[in-house]
């Protein structure tokens, strides 16, 4: 059983995930690894990503290592209907539909977790956070999990602090071949390919505002000037904050960078980065975009609260008249920019993520019970350069290896 949009998109879906299996060298390598070995013969994974191509075929992947696939989408913009609708065709188990209401998404979340999975891939932690309050029956059942996101993993620590945390799950996201390449480079070219393609104006010779310098932080940043535009960084961190400087790029409060900004593009993961107090300050058309996994970054409610009009403006652009008589752009609803207003990463990137999360899977399988009493753990050495060595090798790339002599020099 699925729930879904249209069985009938599923031709369409089928061509994009198609067209991500031929990009994604490293996940084709692990389907025929894993379709040989079967490690996950018998056991039934709970996956909660944005729902697009590039999860679908990692699905695929995990399915033809034997797992029973329970499938929904982290965010409803995010989803595609056509591609869950080839998954479905394929014959997955599918629960999510674009722009589906909160009450739905809810539905959907707990739809994956109603067999009872041994494993659980996350991004954000709402499967585990539904786990906790909606399932606890099932928890006994679960080998563990892997976190895909900064955010997930900040919720998973608070429950971790708090004793609330029953099962080990994998900090995926901090695997260096994950944030260094996916944070950085990913989340960088794919926020501005959602703002490029929903607005349609330039960004040479504008004024960019970032808030937040971490890896996803300096990706959006080195892209906007790579884009022509003057960037200010805003920051709490000022070890991160001086950073900015070194890199290139002005650093100032919100407040005082709000004046300033043409776009805004909010990447901490905290709630309430952009408030009212903000938007009275900025210039007339300033653009709002958000590509933290939560809509709580840009103050929504207080900006539809404050305005005295709103009219739509394009696609997924909804514009705020404020009452100083300037008008502010919000784009698709202060949720992530780059899955909400574009198809998220580029494979190439995603090949290196999901191939961490696959092997990650892999692993909590091969070593099921040996780990319960610890909760979160780091993805292993081997596997982060594993997949650094397959990425290599993909793109014709070798690099040198130490003699006997030098490993005794550094290491003995």
């Amino acid at each position: 059983m699925s729930e879904i949009k249209d069985i009938a998109l599923a031709p369409a879906g089928e061509q994009k995930i198609a067209w991500v299996r031929r990009n994604m060298p490293l996940l084709r390598g692990l389907e025929e690894a894993f379709r040989a070995a079967q490690p996950f013969a018998g056991l039934r994974v709970a996956l909660s990503v944005h729902l697009e191509a590039k999860t679908a075929y990692l699905c695929r992947v995990l399915a033809a290592g034997g797992a029973a696939m329970w499938i929904t989408g982290s965010n409803p913009l995010s989803t595609q209907d056509d591609v869950a609708a080839a998954l479905v065709q394929g014959g997955l188990r599918v629960f999510g539909a674009h722009g589906a209401a909160a009450e739905d998404y809810a539905r959907h979340t707990r739809a994956v977790l109603a067999p009872g999975p041994h494993i659980i891939i996350d991004d954000g932690g709402d499967l585990v956070a539904a786990m906790l309050t909606d399932f606890p029956q099932h928890i006994p059942g679960v080998i563990g999990g892997c976190e895909e996101t900064t955010t997930g993993i900040l919720r998973l620590r608070a429950l971790e602090r708090a004793g609330k945390l029953p099962f080990p799950m994998v900090r995926v996201n901090d695997a260096d071949c994950k944030h260094l390449f996916d944070n950085r480079y990913g989340t960088g070219q794919s926020v501005f390919d959602g703002i490029n393609r929903t607005t349609n104006l330039i960004v040479a010779g504008k004024t960019v505002v970032v808030a937040g310098y971490g890896w996803c932080g300096k990706g959006a940043a080195m892209r906007a000037k790579g884009l022509g535009a003057r960037v200010v960084v805003t920051e709490i961190d000022p070890v991160k904050a001086i950073e900015a400087v070194m890199d290139g790029f002005a650093v100032a409060p919100m407040e005082q960078a709000a004046p300033l900004g043409d776009f805004f593009i909010t990447v901490t993961g905290c709630r309430d980065v952009i408030t009212p107090q903000h938007f009275l300050l900025m210039k007339e058309g300033a653009l709002l975009a958000n590509a933290g996994h939560f809509n709580v970054e840009i103050d929504v409610a207080g900006l539809e609260a404050m305005a005295t009009e709103k009219q739509p403006q394009r696609d997924k652009i909804m514009g705020y008249h404020l009452p100083n008589g300037r008008w502010v752009h919000l784009l698709a609803e202060g949720r992530l920019v780059n899955l909400a207003a574009g198809d998220g990463h580029p494979a190439e990137i995603m090949d290196m993520s999901f191939a961490i999360q696959a092997m990650s899977a892999r692993w909590l399988a091969d070593h099921r019970g040996e780990y319960y009493a610890q909760k979160l753990l780091a993805v292993p050495e081997e596997i982060d350069k594993a997949v650094a060595a397959r990425k290599l090798a993909s793109l014709g790339c070798a690099i040198d290896t130490l003699t006997a002599a030098q490993t005794e020099y550094l290491y003995a």
